[in-house]
């Protein structure tokens, strides 16, 4: 049942690295937002040494014909970047009119959560790094709670206790208050060895909806699959409801083969009254979407259990 509630596009892949206006090894995965009516994708690039930017792309309906920029929007240009930026995620802050991307900076001092702001994805004003290394997969809740900004990440080396934590912060600059969220499953399920939040939180009356990735130890490597939870409105570092299986899995060719076979890596969603598009890495390879009902989803994850 849950494997039909996310729907491939027949435009997968919807964006690959033939598309792009420069040279470039690989598209890996992409934020995602509504700009004036078009649908805005800030794109991981890897270029040819295997150093990783972040440049845009737009589309009226989300799937075809994209506009790619000729310039990286954010390319490593600091101390704390000097191997790379990945993985970013964008949030827009309405209180302060403003889309925060947070993004993961690597450097010879390992992986940090940095981020960013901007107005209009032209220019951007860098916040800098926001947490230790190792710390990644970061995104931010689109409102405030009990007057803090609310920040999903995951700790590495730096916490005994492995998963998705949460910190809070007044001024998105200074974070503190962690809280562990969630961690991998005991046993053999899907999402045993390793989880990362996916994508910012979209609210619903039921609680915060909000997809992650979860890894798996097989034969052949690592599966990296697409789960979903629910948190909490009042408190949202506390899950109310967890999908025990997977909602999407390494299926397609453009999935199971590519420079890192067997992953599929949410980063962005975009909801358009009932109408959802999820936005996933495949392969470390190219971009894939898959559609589905904000409604159906949120009523599948009410019949979940918190773990």
């Amino acid at each position: 049942m849950s494997a039909e509630l996310l729907t491939r596009s027949p435009h997968n892949p919807i964006l690959t690295g033939d598309q792009w206006p420069y040279p470039i090894n690989s598209v890996m995965n992409a934020a995602a937002t509504l700009v004036d009516g078009e649908t805005l994708l800030l794109v991981r690039v890897e270029d040819r040494r295997g150093f990783s930017h972040l440049t845009v792309a737009r589309s009226a309906d989300g799937e075809t014909d994209w506009r790619i920029d000729e310039q990286p929007l954010i390319a490593p240009e600091h101390h704390y970047e000097e191997w790379g930026v990945e993985d970013p995620r964008i949030t827009w802050l309405p209180d302060e009119n403003v889309w925060v991307i947070a993004y993961t900076a690597f450097s010879p001092r390992g992986t940090m959560v940095a981020l960013a702001r901007t107005t209009d994805f032209v220019t951007v004003e860098r916040l800098g790094p926001v947490v230790m290394p190792d710390d990644k997969n970061a995104a931010l809740l689109p409102c405030r709670v009990d007057g803090d900004y609310l920040m999903y990440h995951r700790p590495s080396l730096r916490s005994e206790m492995p998963g998705v934590w949460c910190s809070r912060s007044t001024d998105l600059e200074s974070w503190s208050d962690e809280r562990r969220v969630m961690g991998p499953r005991m046993g053999n399920f899907w999402d045993c060895k390793r989880i990362g939040m996916g994508t910012p939180a979209i609210w619903t009356e039921h609680g915060w909806l909000a997809f992650y990735h979860g890894v798996r130890e097989a034969v052949a490597g690592d599966l990296y699959r697409v789960g979903a939870v629910l948190l909490d409105l009042e408190d949202p570092a506390i899950v109310t409801h967890r999908t025990q299986e997977w909602l999407l899995s390494p299926h397609e060719d453009y999935e199971r083969i590519g420079d890192v076979p067997g992953v599929l890596f949410p980063c962005g969603v975009v909801v358009e009254g009932d109408a959802l598009r999820l936005y996933y890495g495949a392969a470390d390879t190219c971009l894939g979407v898959a559609h589905g009902s904000l409604a159906q989803i949120t009523q599948h994850l009410l019949g979940c259990p918190p773990e």
